[in-house]
């Protein structure tokens, strides 16, 4: 396959899995102000839609971790690159299948490690970074939005417990469509940055860019159109997830959960660590239900996300190394990879219409209780 041809097919696979991303994580933004009324689903994920699309535009420090810090930019192709989206797309479409709020970022760089230790050796990929910048962010994020969330829950009860329910409520829901904004802007400007930092790895590989270059314009434009087109879309079965099973979310709560995700997640950027927003979102809302006072979390539905969670970067990293090994064979390899992938998208899609959650009832307390985790 022409060079110049397989480095569009990767920027056209990249672009695919921001798609992706979009839709997987707009509860991480949203699912909070929906389930409290604070916003109607269509309007939520319009407005999530917009911020992400201008937070692509705010930094690139996450992006050069990616494109620069993860793998050795030296040792890698645009072929191994494309069997890393695959593996990634393909989590990504698995887990939004049964509702489970995992980690694209994690199922990026799954997917890349994989491949890149199968076509190149392990010492292409920069594990110090990997635990630097990946791993004790993943499991420091959500702590700190946990804790930051239930702080803030406990204290807005207690300052406001003698005011006037209706009052309180009108100003929280008012805050939460401030909050839940912020935390859209925030995933723009870490997760488009992912899509940005594999297009330009894929560009550095390819000879297009030098070494250590920055995004181009049209990579951040692209980039940014990507994820907020999916985020439009909204993925509605994440939303339900997080919004109506993981706990009883309340404006209070609500507001103090996306007030610290987003906290978290701005910081994150600006220091160049490639976190995952499901991770702190989901700490975030765990943190308010036990900030609020006989709130119930759910620990099972926590537990499951939890499992989903630890296995996001072994599964995607072996998708991408089993689609690695056929791709680097030669062109039929990379045809036969990008058709299995579409394939199996495809028929991920088509079973999701058999039990579909849609913008009109994903607040309905029947279809709440029927459908399970797994649905």
């Amino acid at each position: 396959m022409d060079f110049s041809l397989i480095v569009l097919v990767v920027v056209v696979a990249a672009l695919a899995f921001d798609f992706t991303n979009g839709f997987h994580d707009t509860a991480n933004a949203m699912a909070t102000s929906i389930a409290t009324g604070a916003l109607k689903p269509k309007v939520a994920v319009g407005i999530s839609a917009v911020l992400n699309l201008v937070g692509a535009f705010l930094s690139i420090e996450v992006a050069k971790t990616i494109s620069g810090g993860i793998v050795d930019d030296t040792k890698v192709t645009p072929v191994v690159i494309f069997a890393g989206l695959i593996g990634a797309i393909i989590w990504n479409l698995v887990t939004w299948l049964v509702g489970l709020p995992s980690s694209s970022s994690h199922a990026l760089f799954g997917g890349l490690i994989g491949a890149t230790w199968i076509a190149s050796g392990a010492d292409a990929v920069h594990f110090g970074k990997v635990i630097e910048k990946v791993l004790i962010p993943a499991v420091a994020s959500p702590v700190v939005a946990g804790i930051v969330a239930l702080v803030g829950t406990f204290l807005t009860y207690r300052i406001t417990q003698k005011s006037r329910e209706k009052v309180v409520g009108r100003g929280f829901k008012t805050g939460q469509v401030l909050s839940a904004s912020l935390v859209s802007l925030a995933h723009g400007t870490n997760d488009a940055q992912k899509t940005m930092g594999v297009i330009t790895l894929a560009l550095i590989a390819g000879g297009t860019l030098a070494p250590g270059s920055n995004p181009p314009l049209w990579v951040i434009v692209a980039c940014g159109l990507a994820i907020a087109a999916g985020t439009y879309l909204g993925g509605w079965r994440i939303i339900q997830t997080m919004g109506k099973k993981l706990t009883e979310i309340q404006t209070p709560q609500g507001f103090a959960a996306e007030t610290s995700s987003a906290a978290v997640i701005l910081a994150s950027s600006h220091l160049g660590f490639a976190l995952s927003t499901t991770h702190v979102t989901s700490g975030g809302i765990i943190g308010s239900g036990l900030g609020r006072k006989l709130a119930e979390v759910r620990w099972g539905v926590a537990g499951k996300m939890a499992i989903a969670w630890v296995l996001t970067l072994p599964a995607a990293a072996i998708v991408g190394a089993l689609a690695a090994v056929i791709s680097t064979q030669g062109s039929w390899g990379t045809v036969l990879v990008g058709g299995i992938g579409v394939i199996l998208a495809l028929g991920i899609w088509l079973a999701s219409r058999r039990n579909p959650v849609t913008a009109e009832t994903i607040n309905e307390p029947e279809a709440v209780e029927a459908a399970p985790v797994a649905a």
